[in-house]
């Protein structure tokens, strides 16, 4: 599955670090991009969108 995600509290790249590790914890062959700019995630995984969003609130940040 391919997901764009809007993630308002990302403000640098520790921020998708940490995101991304959360993620991958869970499925070690996700891929995810960043862009501290647009403030989105480009994520690449076999997760389910709630999964990766539940994750994304682990990891101390909340998904748009």
């Amino acid at each position: 599955m391919y997901l764009t995600i809007s993630v308002p509290s990302i403000g640098c790249a520790s921020c998708i670090e940490t995101i991304a590790k959360a993620i991958q914890s869970v499925d070690a062959t996700a891929a995810v991009n960043g862009d501290v700019t647009t403030k989105s995630l480009d994520i690449e995984s076999h997760l389910s969108e709630v999964k990766i969003r539940e994750l994304i609130a682990i990891s101390g940040h909340k998904a748009a």
